[in-house]
């Protein structure tokens, strides 16, 4: 099976997509034809910017994403989609890793951390875990997000490959 088959078969409906509550705010944005165009530069931006957005520890992940498909000109189902990586289940593994990555990079220790979704717990967390987390989420939103983009776009390459040498071989 093709890489942009597979790819294809697994990315949120278009329909539903511009029918989302959130994203619907972008309105006839949302038509412009590149948004839905799916070749290796737009699967890897896409790829690319749904990681950064994964990481970055604020509400609504999706319209960031959105936002920066649009700007970015890429794949906005992938872009979106991959947000998702970061759900309930990885939310609190992905912060932690991003906090204790953060504070080493700061050099400073790291303090007792327990998240939880609340306005109270955001607002005394700011001024001691913040700087931390949002250094690490920065940091490793860049990493995964370039090396994502990079294979994708490398194995998207190899797989081209593949196929025209089969396609020479018949």
């Amino acid at each position: 099976m093709q890489l942009k088959t597979f790819i294809n078969r697994r990315l949120p409906n278009p329909e539903r997509l511009r029918q989302h509550r959130v994203l619907r705010l972008f309105g006839p944005l949302m038509d412009a034809p590149y948004l839905w165009h799916l070749n290796r530069r737009s699967a890897a931006g896409a790829l690319a910017i749904g990681i950064f957005c994964a990481w970055m520890p604020v509400p609504f992940q999706m319209l960031l994403a959105a936002a920066g498909a649009m700007l970015f000109r890429v794949n906005l189902p992938l872009c979106v989609a991959l947000v998702w990586l970061n759900n309930p289940l990885t939310m609190l593994p992905l912060f932690y890793s991003a906090y204790a990555l953060g504070a080493w990079l700061r050099t400073a220790p790291v303090q007792p951390f327990t998240m939880e979704l609340s306005w109270s717990w955001l607002q005394h967390s700011l001024s001691s875990v913040g700087p931390s987390l949002l250094l690490g989420c920065i940091v490793l939103g860049i990493i995964t997000a370039l090396l994502g983009a990079v294979l994708l776009h490398q194995g998207w390459a190899v797989a081209v490959r593949r196929r025209w040498q089969r396609r020479h071989q018949a």
